[in-house]
This record gives C-alpha cells, sequence and structure tokens, in this order.
C-alpha cells in the first residue's frame, strides 16, 4: 500500500495519446463462433471451472492465448507463443489491412448501452497524472503477465480505462455515435447475455478528432492494473522508439456510459470458517445470518453504509462482522493517509483482519484467491473448507478522487464493469 503523493490534476505535457493499430480479429468461417472463442479478461475466469468450459467452447478459444496451461511457466508461455502463430499461419486470427481505432458496444437485455474506443495508448507513469492508477499490485502476477507478453509479444486483451468528458456529443463521443450508426464489423452475443459490437475508424478526419479531443483528459485505470504495471516494465526493457511504447486499451467516458463498480470477494484457502469466526470475534462483532445469499447481501449493503463490515461465508450460513474495535483500527490502520483511504473495507480487511487477527499473507496464491462472483466465492469456500470473505462495493467517485490524490488502494478493492470480452480485437507488436 504505497503512497505516492498527489498525481497532477491537470498533466503538465499532454494527456491521452491513442493511436491507430491493425487489429487482430478472429475470421469467423474458421471458428464455431464468435462468441465460443471469446472469454472474460484472465483473472474473472473462475478456474478451473470456466476455463474447462471456455477451452470445450471451441478448439481456438483465446483461454488458450491468455491463460495456456502447461506444466511449468515457461511452457506454458512458449505453448501460448506458438499458439498464436499458428493461429495467424493458418488464417484463425487475421490483421485488418489499415490501422484504425476499434469502437467497441456492449448492451445486456437489462437496458444497459456502453460505448467506448479501443486504440493503442501511449505508456506514462503515474507522476505524469495521465492515466492514474488507484489499486496496489501484486508482483508475482506482473511477473506471469509479462513474461506471457514478453513469449507471444502482443497485447492480447485490451484494459478498461475511463475519463470524463463533458457530458456532451462532441470529440470522441461524436465519432463514437456516428460510427455506432453505421454496420459493424462483428455482432455477437455471449452466454452471459451481453451483446458485443466491433467498428473500425480509419477516417483520417475522425482519427485526428479523437486524438485533438483526449489530448485533454486524464484516465483512470478501471480494469487492468496488473497488465498496466506489466505494460510500464516491458517498455522499459526496449529502448524507446518501439511498439512496446503503447498498449491496448479500451477508453470509456463515464459521463456518458457510467460503469457498474462491484467487489471483489476473498477465498482464504487455509482458513476454516469457525477458525476465522473465533479469532474475529474479539475485535467485531458478529451476527450469524440464515438466510439466502441475496439477502445476506442487502443486509451487508444496509449495515455498510453506517461503517466497515463483512459477510463470512463457508459452513452453509453467512456472519455478517461489523463495528470494529476502534483500538484495533488505530493500531493496525497507517495513519498518514487519506481518511476516505483509512476507511475502506478493503484497507480495514488487509490491515486488521487478513494480517493482525488471521495473519494470512495478501500475496500469496496458497492462501488467498480474488473472485468477482460472491456466489463462486461462497462455493468453493463451502467445497474447499476455506473462508469466503465478501465485500461491499466502493463508489466510483470515492475511487478517482483517491487516484487523484496519488493514493493507491489496496489490491483487488474494486471491479469495474461491464469489461470488455477478450478476444474481439487484439493487438500484435510487429504487425
Amino acid at each position: 500500500m504505497n503512497y505516492a503523493g498527489p498525481a497532477k490534476e491537470t498533466p503538465a505535457r499532454s494527456g491521452l495519446e491513442l493511436s491507430p493499430f491493425r487489429g487482430l480479429r478472429y475470421a469467423p468461417e474458421r471458428v464455431r463462433s464468435l462468441s465460443a472463442v471469446t472469454s472474460p479478461p484472465y483473472d474473472v475466469v473462475v478456474r478451473p471451472d470456466g476455463l474447462h468450459h471456455l477451452q470445450s467452447a471451441d478448439p481456438h478459444n483465446i483461454v488458450r492465448l491468455i491463460l495456456p496451461q502447461a506444466p511449468t511457466p515457461t511452457a506454458r508461455n512458449d505453448q501460448a507463443a506458438a499458439t498464436l502463430y499458428r493461429w495467424l499461419s493458418e488464417g484463425v486470427l487475421v490483421a485488418d489491412e489499415e490501422p484504425g481505432l476499434y469502437v467497441y458496444e456492449q448492451r445486456d437485455g437489462g437496458g444497459m448501452l456502453q460505448r467506448g474506443v479501443i486504440g493503442a495508448l501511449r505508456l506514462s507513469e503515474p507522476p505524469d497524472g495521465v492515466v492514474l492508477p488507484h489499486e496496489d499490485v501484486m508482483p508475482h502476477v506482473v511477473d506471469d503477465r509479462a513474461a506471457l507478453m514478453r513469449a507471444t509479444r502482443a497485447n492480447l486483451e485490451p484494459l478498461l480505462l475511463t475519463y470524463r468528458g463533458n457530458g456532451s456529443a462532441t470529440g470522441t463521443s461524436a465519432v463514437i455515435e456516428r460510427t455506432a450508426h453505421r454496420p459493424p464489423l462483428l455482432s455477437t452475443t455471449t452466454e452471459d447475455g451481453f451483446g458485443h459490437r466491433l467498428w473500425a475508424v480509419t477516417d483520417p478526419a475522425d482519427l485526428t478528432e479523437i486524438r485533438s479531443d483526449l489530448a485533454h483528459h486524464q484516465a483512470l485505470i478501471a480494469d487492468g492494473h496488473h497488465r498496466w504495471a506489466t505494460y510500464l516494465r516491458l517498455r522499459a526493457e526496449h529502448p524507446s522508439p518501439s511498439p512496446w511504447d503503447h498498449g491496448l486499451v479500451l477508453l470509456v467516458d463515464t459521463a456518458r456510459y457510467p460503469l457498474r463498480v462491484r467487489a471483489i470477494h476473498r477465498l482464504l484457502h487455509r482458513l476454516p470458517v469457525p477458525e476465522a469466526l473465533s479469532a474475529a470475534a474479539d475485535h467485531f462483532r458478529v451476527r450469524r445470518l440464515d438466510v439466502p445469499l441475496s439477502e445476506a447481501l442487502a443486509t451487508l449493503a444496509e449495515v455498510a453504509r453506517a461503517g466497515n463490515a463483512f459477510l463470512l461465508a463457508g459452513d452453509g450460513a453467512f456472519h455478517l462482522l461489523d463495528d470494529p474495535d476502534p483500538a484495533l483500527l488505530d493500531h493496525t490502520v497507517p495513519a498518514d493517509r487519506p481518511e476516505a483511504w483509512r476507511t475502506l473495507d478493503a484497507t480495514v480487511l488487509h490491515a486488521a483482519l487478513l494480517d493482525h487477527v488471521w495473519h494470512i499473507p495478501e500475496d500469496s496464491p496458497a492462501h488467498i484467491a480474488y473472485i468477482h462472483d460472491a456466489a463462486a466465492t461462497v462455493a468453493k469456500a463451502e467445497r474447499d473448507g476455506g473462508t469466503a470473505v465478501l465485500m461491499h462495493p466502493v463508489r466510483e467517485d470515492v475511487v478517482r478522487d483517491l487516484a487523484r490524490q496519488g493514493v493507491t488502494m489496496p489490491r483487488k478493492s474494486t471491479s469495474f464493469g461491464p469489461k470488455p470480452a477478450s478476444g474481439l480485437v487484439l493487438r500484435a507488436l510487429e504487425i
């Protein structure tokens, strides 16, 4: 939980610089369907169930690139690189003839609509104030993603970044809305019910309009902190100028298309629920809830408005932890941060519960997993004898305000969405 100091509110040199690229896309005639080759981002796939399901959907599913399976890390990365180049040589993946940006639309059956633009974003460091991270990263995950990108020499899935436009349909927004009225390059519906459409933007006037507009904006990393850190590491390894100076992103104007912010839950592999409750009871109020998951989450949301609260599960019931001992918080939570950071549920969980009460290393995959879906977290805890810790989401304005102060939140504090589907457009660094 490093505190880097305030980021610049207005970048001193420039804002966002999004460049066209020749996107790699699946040839529709070479796959079962576009929906069968897409995947959620690598860190949302619930292993092993979701991985096996995606692998069996189509032999060319993108999960074989973003989560290759082999006995060793080196073998996994070599396999992903060989698979990528085989698909290119066989015409399964084909590069678009002309460089462009890509307008991307997601829509669900409930009326949610999100549009943004995908491109190769010039990389910048957090002190530049151009791209603002809001979460810490785990070094071993960055190591893993960096090795995969080195082997494949590709950006296999876009990060999700947000910026705040002025709410009017000008600049980038104007180009997006005009483009979305044209026939798309592709259209598909994934099994989660989301519709996806993609358009190429290649007209020089449109590209100039986007470039001029984005130069006045800064962005918040909504999803993809580890991949952004990976981009920066790989840029440092290659003398500039090089293709590694840019990374694949989706930029969404949340003034026009607000994102959903959800929690990321914790699965404590080696801590049974009775032990977790026994240790926590000395510092938190503990109440048992014999209700369905939906009701338990509703209770958590209500209680969390008044202070820190968590749901523990894994033994067939839900246990509400709230009203932490102020002395515990004074002893464990760093005092040199803004109050908004010190009172985050994720801060209290990691500083007080994980570190002090349960003595669980937060960066050890053998002890803790981070899962986006509450039901999946509970099911895995019940099956494995561990403890699920269900969280309440943080508001986007809190995240953005902290990021602008240069304050990073505890890792895996938020889940912004909807996230871009992986597999619709890739970026090869040598094409």
